[in-house]
């Protein structure tokens, strides 16, 4: 029987690129082998988006400002972020996954998970098909991809972690609840640094601490989340491999060169911003009912505003005029801004209705 109790045994696999963004540039640029890389950013501004390896190794981050990460590594070198090159390339990784399973789930452009229960190349193994996703995603895309391997996806996405990078891990149901156990707090996927730091202050350091926990005491202390940290604490996760996975929001932002605390300077620089959203919007077929707002100021401290609204938002004018009305409330700024987001959240998806054209009683 499946560990989770949903029958048959699942043979889930999570796949994650190395260092995706930072690979694609080393691979693209032999000057940048071996050299530690940041993807996205400056020497001077915004926010690193990736990093390679070499540069991981000096403790700088994806989400690290760029200031901190030359600081702590002087001779990184920032790339420009190249997102259409990304995109390809990991539609072309995707079609490698499409020739085991139907049975897909994207969760960024570097990483998904797959259920293989049933494999179309009759592999005998979960690992034999993790085994052979990498090999081919290598020799297509001279890339490396780490792969985790168990029942379910919570073990799966612990596995591919837990060797990077160039890894192939597997946790079988007779290692599952004893793996779990032994588990640093802070390595459980879903539980963040600020959860694990309340955690650790209850005392709760591994999966073991984790597990003695009933039902009800995790509840009080961590709400909703609660029924999640139980089962995966037992090894348990009996969330399905979802083929059409729902998105929950739209967004871009934009880290700028110089800062400013002028509105018609913000509400200009929120017009690319926009554009890319609304696009995006478009694209996918999907209306929103909440537009929010996210500010970044220059000492770093970040503020959301949102606003729902009657219905969708119709279109990119209405869009922008929520958008610049939740600007116009922070006025007047006591300091300045150096990043704006923009993004759309309570999404429905499909095609926008017809207008109903009103009769003329003719």
């Amino acid at each position: 029987m499946d560990p989770d109790g949903a029958g048959a045994i699942r043979k889930i696999i999570h796949i994650d690129m190395d260092a995706f963004y930072a690979s694609v540039e080393q691979r693209d640029d032999p000057a940048l082998r071996g050299r530690p890389v940041a993807v996205g950013g400056s020497r001077e501004r915004g926010v690193v988006a990736a990093a390679s390896y070499e540069a991981r190794a000096f403790g700088v981050r994806s989400a690290m400002p760029s200031v901190t990460a030359r600081r702590l590594c002087p001779d990184l070198v920032f790339v420009k972020p190249r997102f259409e090159v990304y995109r390809s390339i990991s539609e072309q990784i995707r079609a490698v996954f499409a020739e085991h399973t139907d049975l897909i789930e994207p969760v960024a452009l570097d990483e998904a998970y797959l259920d293989v229960t049933e494999n179309r190349q009759g592999l005998p193994t979960a690992t034999a098909v993790a085994r052979a996703i990498r090999a081919t995603i290598r020799a297509q895309t001279g890339l490396v991809a780490s792969a985790g391997v168990s029942y379910n996806k919570f073990l799966a996405k612990v596995a591919s972690d837990f060797r990077k990078p160039d890894a192939l891990f597997v946790i079988t149901p007779a290692m599952g609840p004893a793996f779990v156990e032994a588990l640093p707090i802070g390595r459980f996927h879903g539980i963040g640094p600020v959860t694990e730091g309340r955690m650790k202050a209850l005392g709760i350091l591994t999966g073991r601490d984790l597990r003695a926990l009933s039902l009800e005491a995790l509840t009080k202390r961590f709400g909703a989340s609660a029924p999640y940290y139980y089962g995966v604490s037992r090894g348990i996760d009996p969330r399905p491999v979802r083929v059409n996975r729902i998105r929950k929001s739209i967004g871009a932002e934009n880290t700028f060169s110089d800062d400013s605390s002028e509105f018609a300077v913000l509400a200009e620089r929120l017009a690319p911003i926009l554009d890319k959203v609304w696009g995006a919007a478009t694209a996918k077929e999907v209306r929103a009912r909440t537009v929010t707002l996210k500010v970044k100021f220059a000492d770093f401290e970040q503020i959301t505003r949102a606003r729902s609204v009657p219905g969708f938002v119709p279109d990119r004018a209405a869009l922008e005029e929520t958008v610049l009305l939740l600007l116009r409330d922070l006025f007047p700024l006591r300091r300045s801004v150096r990043l704006l987001g923009v993004s759309l959240s309570a999404l429905e998806h499909g095609p926008a209705p017809e207008p109903r054209q009103l009769g003329l009683g003719l």
